[in-house]
C-alpha cells in the first residue's frame, strides 16, 4: 500500500525542479530587466498597470488624507477666528486713532487760522479754550479759561478766524462767561458791507440763526449780502465778519422785513477762540439831564446873538 502511494506521487509530481525553476525565473527577470532598461519596450505596459492600480492607491490612501484635511481645517478655523478678533480690535483701535488724528488735524488748522487773525490785528487778543458749556439748553452761553486773572474784562468781544464768536458777560477769577451772539438776548451792530446800511443782528435762540429786525419791507438788501461788525458801540471791533442774509420775506401787511441770517463764526464747532482787548473807549453816553440841559444852552445863546 506504501509502495502504491510513492509511486501515484511521483506520477503527478512530473516537470523540472525547484532549483531549475528559481534559476529560470531568476535569468527571465534579469532578461526583462536589461531589455526594458535598454530598448523600454515594457514602458506600455507599466503605464496600463498604473493606470489600473492608481484607483486602489488613491483608495488606501483616502483616509489618511481625509484625517489631514480635517486636522487643517479645525485648526485653520480657529486660527482664522482668532485672527478675525484680533482684527476687529484692531481696527476699533485704529479707528479711533484716525478720529482723534482728523480732530487735531482740524484744531491745527483752526489754530494757524487764528495765529494769522492776531498777526494781522490792530487790536490785541489772547487765546481762551472753551472748558464749560451752559447747562440750560435755551442759552447760548460758555465758559472758557482766561479770567480776572488773566486781564479779562465784563464787555469784550469774542472772536475766531472766521468772525463775532460773542461777548464776555460776566468774570470769575479764573473763568469767564462768553454769551454768543446767537443767545437771543444778544445784539450787535452792523453794517451791510455792499450799501454800508447801519443796522443789528439780534440773537433767534437758534444756533445756526440770527435776525436782522426792524428794516422797511423796500430796505435795499439781498440774499447774499455780509454783515460786519460797525464799531458803533466801543465793544466790538469795526469790519468783524458777523453774518450773511440767506432769507428775506416782504409781505406788505407788516411794515418791517423778516431778514434771517446765518453767523460766520464757529459758534459751535472751535474749541480755541480770541478774546479782543485794546478796543479804543468812546466817551460815555450822555445822560437825558445832560441832553436837556445842553439843549438849553444853546437856546440861550442864540437868544443872546439875537438882535
Amino acid at each position: 500500500m506504501a509502495l502504491e502511494d510513492t509511486r501515484t506521487l511521483r506520477f503527478f509530481n512530473r516537470g523540472p525542479s525547484a532549483v531549475a525553476r528559481l534559476v529560470f525565473f531568476s535569468v527571465l527577470s534579469l532578461l526583462l530587466l536589461f531589455v526594458d532598461a535598454r530598448y523600454r519596450y515594457l514602458e506600455s505596459t507599466r503605464q496600463v498597470i498604473s493606470i489600473i492600480i492608481y484607483p486602489f492607491q488613491r483608495l488606501t490612501a483616502l483616509p489618511g488624507e481625509m484625517w489631514d484635511g480635517a486636522s487643517s481645517f479645525v485648526s485653520l478655523q480657529s486660527h482664522l477666528v482668532a485672527e478675525n478678533a484680533q482684527l476687529h480690535l484692531q481696527h476699533d483701535v485704529d479707528s479711533a486713532q484716525l478720529s482723534q488724528m482728523e480732530t487735531v488735524l482740524n484744531e491745527n488748522a483752526q489754530l494757524r487760522a487764528l495765529l494769522e487773525v492776531k498777526q494781522r490785528a490792530e487790536y490785541s487778543v489772547q487765546a481762551a479754550q472753551i472748558v464749560y458749556l451752559e447747562r440750560d439748553i435755551f442759552k447760548r452761553k460758555l465758559f472758557v479759561d482766561v479770567g480776572e486773572q488773566g486781564g479779562v474784562q465784563a464787555g469784550r468781544a469774542v472772536i475766531d478766524n472766521s468772525g463775532v464768536v460773542g461777548q464776555v458777560t460776566r468774570t470769575y477769577p479764573f473763568l469767564s462767561e462768553v454769551t454768543l451772539v446767537t443767545d437771543k438776548d444778544n445784539v450787535v451792530p452792523v453794517q451791510v458791507v455792499r450799501t454800508g446800511l447801519r443796522a443789528a443782528v439780534f440773537g433767534s435762540g437758534n444756533i445756526s440763526e440770527l435776525d436782522l429786525r426792524y428794516q422797511p419791507v423796500d430796505v435795499d438788501i439781498q440774499i447774499g449780502d455780509e454783515l460786519v461788525t460797525s464799531g458803533m458801540d466801543g465793544t466790538y471791533p469795526s469790519a468783524l465778519p458777523v453774518a450773511r442774509v440767506i432769507r428775506i420775506e416782504r409781505d406788505p401787511a407788516y411794515p418791517f422785513a423778516r431778514i434771517t441770517c446765518i453767523p460766520l463764526a464757529g459758534v459751535d464747532r472751535h474749541r480755541t477762540l480770541l478774546i479782543v482787548s485794546g478796543v479804543p473807549t468812546l466817551p460815555s453816553r450822555p445822560t437825558s439831564e445832560e441832553a436837556l440841559g445842553s439843549s438849553v444852552r444853546l437856546k440861550k445863546s442864540s437868544l443872546r446873538g439875537a438882535p
